[in-house]
């Protein structure tokens, strides 16, 4: 059974980092914004600690599908299957920005939990 976390209400500023974290994919940087929000701000908000927690290890998991994909190319399947992981990867990275933008924490599916 899962948990479920209350933050506070979040603050101006925490929603926009909360928000960057997850669409970070969308500007260029997956992994370097989410790392940074969630080395800067664990100690002060745990609202955007989680956020960029989760977001970090969607990115890592999705780069790492992608490497399998990649050598999937070999056998035919792997270029379909890095559409279909490009297209979900877009539309959870929406969901979680809603989610963080209604003052919640998105738990992306199928992600491993490298960063805890």
């Amino acid at each position: 059974m899962e948990t479920i976390t209350v933050y506070p209400v979040p603050k101006g500023s925490e929603k926009i980092w909360a928000l960057l974290s997850h669409l970070s994919g969308f500007i260029g940087v997956p992994f370097i914004l989410p790392l940074i929000v969630y080395l800067a701000m664990r100690g002060d908000s745990a609202y955007v600690a989680d956020n960029a927690r989760e977001a970090l290890n969607f990115h890592l998991s999705v780069f790492l599908y992608s490497l399998v994909c990649a050598l999937l190319i070999v056998a035919f399947i792997g270029a379909p299957l890095l559409w279909i992981l490009g297209f979900a990867a877009m539309i959870l990275a929406i969901i979680a920005a809603v989610k963080a933008a209604d003052g919640g924490c998105y738990r992306y599916p199928l992600t491993l939990r490298l960063v805890k």
